[in-house]
């Protein structure tokens, strides 16, 4: 593992060196229990459901998902120096609403939020809905990906159904390769909101910088409390770093760097905020030699790949052609 993410020593003290035994629901729960709630508000805001809208074709979905998305020089270039770039109009109201459809019918299947009110539902293009196989398979966001990072292709490591229940607390701050078992800095994710994300529902937080990650490198990744958390939120506080967590415009989506720290508020709400978020790595990244409990259950995810091999298994495609 990356000296960087977490020292060899550090994981034997801190008991996060032997692998995840547990399901990913029980992984969020443990997860969110590491964020200080102390901040957060009890107050419930009211806010409309997204409106109604004629629900495209499948044909209609899949050309949407397909056709490129022009990016600047500019954006590219931002993302590049910040870690994360926001893109306006990246889907219609139309396709997002397919979508909403798709992980409304999905969620009440399904067993339902942990106890943390954090419902996670993964590999969304397994399960059979051809809406969310399209989503998850967009060569529009593989491509956005792709040309971000400067890679020539991406795979897909996984998606995401991510709902904050209304009341759900804060997601802690975090940098994903401190999560991800590949061996690459060429890795990141796609956050896409299946409606408006207004302030009090908890709009992913960036903090701007490629190289921020350094400013917290001192803290010490803690599993049994929310240290790790608040000793972040001091280091950039301390050192003035640029925290964006402003609210996202529907047809909005933002891409962040596994090096990107980033965290939500609470939703506040009395609507579920729901994200579809995918993640990309570059062909012909490895797994890493040695994969922890951080990681979750990746083996789900990288079904067969060996450590220190490149990956390539059949949930891996290729996505940005």
């Amino acid at each position: 593992m990356d000296s960087r993410i977490l020292s060899a020593e550090h994981a034997r003290e801190s008991g996060v060196a032997e692998p995840w035994e547990q399901s990913n629901e029980d992984w969020w729960d443990w997860y969110l229990s590491l964020a200080d709630d102390s901040g957060e508000t009890a107050e419930r805001v009211e806010v409309d459901p997204p409106a109604p809208v004629a629900l495209p074709s499948l044909e209609a979905l899949e050309r949407e998902l397909a056709e490129p998305y022009a990016l600047t020089a500019e954006q590219v270039a931002r993302f590049r120096a910040d870690g994360y770039i926001k893109l306006p109009g990246v889907f219609t109201p139309e396709a997002l609403g397919a979508a909403r459809a798709e992980v409304d019918r999905l969620a009440e299947e399904g067993d339902g939020p942990g106890t943390s009110g954090f419902l996670s539902l993964d590999l969304m293009w397994q399960s059979g809905s051809d809406v969310l196989r399209l989503f998850a398979l967009s060569p529009r966001i593989g491509r956005l990906a792709a040309d971000l990072l400067g890679v020539a292709d991406t795979r897909i490591y996984h998606d995401n159904v991510l709902s904050k229940t209304p009341g759900c607390g804060r997601t802690p701050w975090h940098f994903d390769a401190h999560h991800f078992p590949i061996a690459s800095r060429d890795v990141v994710t796609s956050w896409l909101p299946l409606q408006a994300i207004p302030a009090p529902m908890g709009p992913l937080g960036f903090a701007a910088g490629i190289d921020t990650w350094k400013v917290a490198e001192a803290v010490d990744f803690n599993r049994q409390d929310a240290s790790y958390d608040r000793g972040v939120a001091e280091a950039f506080r301390a050192a003035g770093v640029t925290i964006d967590d402003s609210p996202f415009a529907l047809g909005e989506m933002s891409f962040h760097h596994a090096w990107c720290f980033h965290y939500a508020r609470g939703n506040a709400t009395n609507q579920p905020r729901q994200v579809m978020a995918t993640t990309y790595f570059a062909d012909g990244a490895p797994l890493v030699d040695q994969p922890t409990m951080v990681s979750g259950d990746y083996e789900k995810f990288l079904p067969g790949a060996q450590p220190g091999q490149v990956i390539d298994t059949p949930l891996n495609p290729i996505v940005s052609r």
